[in-house]
């Protein structure tokens, strides 16, 4: 092939390295925004300005918007949603699966500061554009395996059987995100000033120990209860 040829050849392809190299950029560049704007409020052009590269770099890689949210449900947002959960089907022992679970969340929100807020306004709330295209890909096999864990156990009378198995997962994430996704406008209040990650931690974890490792009342009053 004739360099005049392969050169026709690479317009508007870059070299693979950097292809790849640029990709990473648009999705590293995405993310932040749209935890701090929302999807619907953030432009293509932004997310191309941040990543230091042209619209049409972006369209280049995703040729649409939603190719874009596809990646990073697909890419991003699975990837971390596994590394937190994937771990619970290890164990059988509720307090070390919740205890994991918290420090894992944590860990994960250090490395990503964007994703509470990300999950609270794309993942969850209602018309929020990541929540569906999550919802399609997430392996629910550790979920599954809390819920069972915690049935069981309220079968054998260890844990309060008002408790709802299914909202469990729920609880750790709400005791963990809305606090750090809220972060910045609570701390405006005098009274919660000076809480910081590691007080979320601390509280979300014993709140959820507690719960599940307080022994259970036996004797008339509960079974009257």
């Amino acid at each position: 092939m004739s360099s005049a040829r392969a050169a026709r050849r690479s317009i508007g392809r870059p070299p693979q390295a950097e292809a790849v190299d640029a990709r990473e950029r648009l999705l590293d560049a995405a993310l932040p925004l749209f935890a701090e704007k929302g999807i619907a409020g953030t432009t293509i052009a932004e997310i191309a300005a941040r990543a230091g590269l042209t619209p049409a770099m972006l369209h280049y890689y995703f040729s649409s918007r939603g190719r874009l949210l596809d990646a990073i449900a697909e890419e991003r947002l699975l990837a971390i949603v596994t590394d937190v959960w994937s771990p619970v089907v290890e164990s059988s022992a509720i307090v070390p699966i919740l205890r994991g679970l918290v420090q894992r969340v944590l860990r994960a929100t250090e490395l990503y500061p964007w994703l509470p807020s990300l999950w609270l306004r794309e993942v969850v709330s209602e018309g929020g554009q990541l929540g569906e295209r999550l919802m399609r890909i997430l392996p629910l096999e550790s979920v599954r395996h809390l819920i069972s864990v915690v049935t069981s156990a309220q079968r054998r009378g260890e844990v309060d059987r008002h408790l709802e198995p299914r909202l469990v997962p729920l609880s750790v994430i709400g005791l963990t995100f809305l606090p750090l996704a809220t972060m910045r406008m609570w701390r405006a209040v005098p009274l919660l000033q000076g809480i910081d990650r590691r007080d979320v931690a601390r509280h979300a974890e014993a709140l959820l120990v507690s719960a599940f490792s307080r022994p259970v009342r036996r004797g008339p009053r509960a079974a009257q209860g």
